[in-house]
């Protein structure tokens, strides 16, 4: 899977919690451009690991953007896909 498949599908969990399409990019901060807040962020990271099968951690105090998360997520799938073969 494409980061540009990630990105999609982080859209659509997204748009699930509300959040209009059009306000999403590349660039969007999840925290000060979304205001998400905790609740949304655990929402997101289950949203992932449901329908991507990684699991990344959004706690953290740092803000990130879309394509942020998408790295990471491409990242996580990486190291997943090589501690199984």
């Amino acid at each position: 899977m494409d980061t540009r498949n990630v990105m999609d599908t982080l859209q659509g969990i997204l748009t699930e919690l509300g959040i209009p399409k059009e306000s999403l990019n590349q660039n969007t901060l999840l925290r000060q451009d979304l205001q998400l807040d905790s609740t949304e962020t655990v929402e997101i990271a289950l949203g992932l690991k449901r329908q991507l099968g990684v699991s990344v951690k959004l706690g953290g105090r740092k803000d990130l953007t879309l394509a942020q998360l998408c790295n990471l997520v491409e990242a996580a799938r990486l190291t997943s896909s090589q501690n199984a073969s």
